[in-house]
């Protein structure tokens, strides 16, 4: 195998083979291909595509990268969810309790934010002893005392993608359609499922801008996904404007509790029930009354318990996390709230140290922003659009300051 010509091959528009694909990726996982050459590589991929063909050989060739979780033939039916990310987008921590009372297991392996996307773990681990790192023998004891476990990326599963997307993430070659499709699925299907529904956001808050965009994401991911045996679905989904009423690591937690308790925001639960009536065993009707009744928040507390989590936290999440600054932003005029830009919000919530803006970077748990009011709805002049916390007095004063600027009432 010739790199620079395969590499030349695709910068001229043309397709590589399963069999090129899979000996490129275990090169380069073994340390035989040097990044450059990867990196070169990433770049032609950027500009010239992959044909599905291709795309399914990439992320076949990654999932087989390294070790992937096995089941007992006799075992439920696996299945998960992911979700291109989003602002206040929460929705895992009420899925993955949901299904498993369905009888499911939800291997869910999840990621940390980066940029303006808050992440599933750092959201986790504001619940105080909360693990997400597991080795794969204590996911399989989770998964077999709670159906459902949510963990970070083990060392063993798909080590070409942390490779991979540490190269695009320096490199510029975050946006590719085939790239970010290999990333996803080989890191999903690692997880031995059955089903998997994608959530794929678009708006001023997502990656994906444009429906358009969405929609080929979606179709790439699908169209791999079911290539490679497992039943896929998708849900697109407008991120113009936050989910729910929170945007922040312990501030979500304490509203997801509310949402298991049954009293979460209907948006919320509206997108929660929309995705596990697709990989679900039972109607969405049958879902709702499990959510409503506490069937899940049971089990999520049964899950934080064998994660190391401390359960009577999760109630005072609120005073567990209490930034020193809280204020209230409120409305100036009265009118209909037209917009609640989630891009704005988003990047207000990364300032105040909610999210990172390096990989290293540290997150502090207890800032961010919440009581965020919903779009369409009547505003009065005094009424509370959004509520700040801020770790100091500076940050809080320049969250109030940008805030304008991103809320529109007519």
């Amino acid at each position: 195998m010739h790199i620079p010509s395969l590499i030349g091959h695709k910068r001229d528009g043309g397709s590589l083979t399963a069999g090129e694909i899979r000996a490129v990726i275990q090169a380069f996982t073994r340390g035989e291909m040097p990044d450059y050459q990867m990196s070169a590589l990433a770049m032609a991929i950027y500009f010239q595509g992959m044909t599905p063909e291709e795309t399914t050989a990439l992320t076949e060739a990654m999932l087989h990268s390294g070790s992937t979780l096995q089941w007992a033939e006799n075992a439920p039916l696996r299945v998960d969810k992911h979700s291109t990310g989003g602002i206040g987008d929460k929705t895992s921590l009420i899925l993955a309790p949901l299904l498993a009372c369905d009888g499911l297991w939800v291997p869910m392996i999840s990621g940390r934010g980066l940029g303006i996307t808050g992440g599933t773990l750092d959201k986790l681990e504001s619940i105080p002893g909360f693990r997400t790192q597991l080795s794969e023998e204590e996911i399989h004891g989770v998964i077999e005392k709670v159906g459902c476990v949510m963990v970070g990326q083990t060392a063993g599963i798909c080590p070409a993608d942390k490779k991979l997307y540490a190269l695009r993430d320096v490199t510029g070659t975050v946006p590719s359609i085939p790239l970010i499709t290999a990333s996803i699925l080989s890191k999903k299907l690692a997880e031995g499922l059955n089903r998997l529904v994608l959530d794929v956001k678009w708006g001023s808050g997502a990656f994906m801008k444009t429906n358009e965009e969405a929609h080929q994401l979606a179709q790439s991911m699908v169209t791999v996904g079911r290539a490679l045996g497992v039943r896929s679905s998708v849900r697109l989904s407008e991120m113009n404007e936050p989910t729910g009423e929170s945007a922040g690591n312990a501030l979500e937690v304490a509203e997801c509790v509310r949402c298991l308790q049954g009293h979460g925001p209907q948006d919320l639960e509206d997108i929660v029930l929309d995705l596990a009536s697709a990989v679900s065993i039972s109607s969405r009707s049958e879902l709702a009354e499990m959510l409503r009744r506490g069937d899940a928040w049971r089990k999520f507390q049964q899950m934080v318990a064998a994660q190391g989590g401390k359960v009577s936290a999760l109630e005072k999440m609120a005073t567990v996390h209490k930034a020193p600054f809280i204020a209230e932003f409120k409305a100036t005029h009265s009118g209909m709230l037209q917009r609640m830009d989630a891009g704005g919000i988003g990047k207000v919530v990364l300032e105040l140290g909610a999210g990172r803006s390096k990989a290293a970077d540290p997150v502090d748990f207890a800032v961010g922003c919440d009581r965020i009011a919903k779009t369409g709805t009547e505003i009065g002049g005094g009424d509370v659009l959004i509520r700040v916390h801020a770790r100091t007095q500076t940050a809080l004063e320049h969250a109030l300051a940008v805030l304008p600027q991103h809320i529109d009432i007519v």
